[in-house]
């Protein structure tokens, strides 16, 4: 390890939008570079996707790192190349890949051309100083434009199109050239070799084994098997006792040298004392501290109730197993009337959230069920304090609305949609329909009219967009949207909690957030749900959307009756309605002392979307 001086090193990550062809590009420099054989069939599958989540959705999830060496010239390089995912939920990890870089391949698709999520990304690489080289990909597809989306691009992040390279990730076409590019342009990390110890931790994983393996990138000084090191951050200290480069798999060396980028494993047990953005030094060497990294913030909220309630406990040792892996998730325990014991998770998004929940089902065989994802509200007191709610049940009811509360502020956000022009007004009218504000659009290029595509941005609540946000936008775009956004704060809103009652009694899973405009639609909607799924009882139902006193909407479910008169022929009707009045003043006291409970099976259905 010693021989790779900083001169031959080249830390780099690829930036892409989803499908533009990231894992697939890492997959032809791993084989290039010998660092993975290639297979007897053809092709590797994205040797980088180790979950079964990422391979079945075709998705980055976790961010991986791997070394690879390649000789240039007679002298052996470096590369390491540090994985980032492209879906808007996982910018918490494309954030700390960059910071271990010094250089990133700004990948689009020679047909797709440029997508909302490649721009906030690129922007984040920029603000970090990092070299960018512009690669188009599936330039060997019918559909690609390698000229026209090489000007958009020139347009968008101001580009030469000159310095566009062209490949093919998935048959090899240019790849050589990417690597060339790799160790042209970007420059080799700055690491004093002298100096004590200052190493970033950018990563974790956990070891079943080994307990929580660290990946660092070091800064200046080195780090050997048997050196005692401290964090900054809790003050900590450990013993080293493996350390090594990923290539792709773990490959222990005997040490680690400024610049390079591997992992450690010590005398480390829990995952929460590895700190993303943490910097480590030699015990009794203290340095400055490297600008960390800003907390991941749960954006999305939602209960996960085990199915069976005796399984709560396996639930919560799976959950907990997993945020190990994924520290951005934020855990609390809750308890519902409906459901039982269960938990309250904060998410960076809805994707992040359903992978979690396919996560836990794949890897723990766990059956859960999720409610419906809600966003934190902030509640500013008029005595002047502030709260953050996450669950709807714990929101004020109307009289503390009117007598003791402020305002309420619900998170907003700065998006940005990508469309091609004919779907603009459609896209205009889901944005107006979501509560959108400040609406902006500009031309990316100016193509032929058929093929211009346009950037709308604008101000939206989160959670618009948390429910079926995404599913309208690709519907009414015929797929070719792409939509990003950014946490852009808080704003006033005028927002209500809504109930459900059956006969009477709340149902405390089902409580929503709703904003005044929205109060009837939802209200109808969520109770017409009610009465297809829940079983008819022995006495009339009625199902309820309440906000405070006021009734929203209504439907009764009616009654399973008995035919009580069936055994009375001839005689008086009398006979027959005296009968009827018992069976009525039966059903009066049932209803009285009734108790709806809404089956799993019901839930699973409302819930669904």
């Amino acid at each position: 390890m010693e021989e790779y001086d900083c001169d031959v090193i080249r830390n780099f990550s690829i930036i892409a939008h989803i499908d533009h062809g990231k894992s697939t590009l890492a997959d032809r420099l791993l084989e290039m570079t010998g660092t993975i054989q290639k297979k007897q069939s053809g092709k590797n599958e994205q040797v980088l996707d180790k979950l079964k989540v990422e391979r079945e959705r075709g998705i980055t999830v976790k961010a991986q790192t791997a070394t690879m060496f390649h000789d240039v010239d007679g002298r052996r390089h470096m590369l390491n190349l540090i994985d980032t995912p492209g879906h808007v939920d996982f910018s918490w990890e494309v954030s700390r890949s960059l910071a271990a870089c010094q250089g990133a391949l700004l990948l689009v698709d020679a047909s797709q051309g440029v997508q909302a999520q490649s721009i906030s990304v690129f922007h984040i690489a920029k603000e970090r100083g990092l070299t960018i080289i512009p690669v188009l990909n599936k330039v060997d597809l019918p559909a690609a434009q390698p000229e026209r989306i090489a000007d958009q691009m020139a347009s968008t992040f101001g580009i030469d199109p000159a310095t566009c390279i062209h490949i093919s990730a998935k048959t090899g076409l240019g790849v050589e050239k990417v690597l060339q590019a790799i160790i042209e342009r970007i420059p080799p990390p700055k690491a004093p070799s002298d100096g004590p110890l200052k190493a970033l931790l950018f990563d974790s994983l956990y070891d079943r084994y080994r307990g929580v393996i660290s990946l660092l990138s070091i800064q200046q000084g080195v780090l050997r098997k048997g050196d005692k090191i401290q964090s900054t951050h809790t003050r900590k200290r450990y013993e080293v006792t493996e350390l090594g480069i990923m290539h792709p798999e773990e490959m222990p060396a005997t040490g680690l040298f400024p610049g390079q980028v591997g992992y450690i494993a010590c005398n480390m047990k829990e995952s929460a004392e590895a700190h993303i953005g943490d910097t480590l030094h030699r015990v009794g060497a203290p340095v400055d501290p490297m600008p960390g990294f800003r907390p991941a913030k749960a954006m999305v909220f939602a209960g996960v109730f085990p199915i069976d309630n005796a399984d709560f406990p396996k639930l919560e040792e799976s959950i907990r197993r997993l945020t190990l892996t994924d520290r951005s998730i934020a855990v609390q325990r809750e308890s519902s009337s409906a459901l039982g014991q269960g938990c309250r998770l904060g998410f960076l998004g809805t994707l992040h959230m359903d992978v979690f929940r396919q996560r836990l089902e794949d890897e723990y065989d766990a059956s859960v069920i999720v409610t419906a994802p809600t966003v934190p509200f902030k509640v500013v007191w008029k005595d002047g304090r502030e709260t953050l709610i996450s669950n709807p049940t714990e929101f004020p009811d109307m009289e503390a609305m009117v007598f003791k509360i402020k305002e309420v502020q619900e998170p907003v956000v700065n998006a940005s949609i990508i469309v091609p022009e004919e779907y603009m007004g459609d896209m205009m009218d889901l944005c107006f329909s979501k509560r959108g504000s400040n609406l902006e659009h500009k031309y990316l290029d100016a193509g032929t009219s058929t093929s211009a595509r346009i950037m709308i941005t604008c101000t939206l609540p989160l959670s618009e967009i948390v429910t079926d946000f995404f599913d309208q936008l690709k519907s009414r775009s015929s797929g070719f949207a792409s939509f990003d956004y950014e946490d852009a704060g808080y704003e006033a809103s005028d927002l209500c909690k809504m109930q459900f009652l059956l006969n009477n009694r709340p149902v405390d899973a089902l409580a929503l957030i709703v904003h005044r405009s929205n109060v009837d639609a939802v209200g109808r909607a969520w109770v017409k749900k009610l009465h297809k799924v829940i079983p008819r009882q022995l006495f009339e139902v009625p199902i309820q959307a309440v906000i405070g006193k006021r009734v929203i909407a209504r439907e009764t479910l009616s009654q399973m009756r008995a035919d009580v008169t069936a055994g009375l022929y001839g005689g008086h009707y009398e006979r027959k309605l005296k009968h009827l009045n018992n069976q009525k003043e039966g059903k009066k006291k049932m209803k009285k002392i009734g108790k709806v409970d809404l089956p799993q099976e019901a839930f699973f259905d409302i819930l669904r979307k």
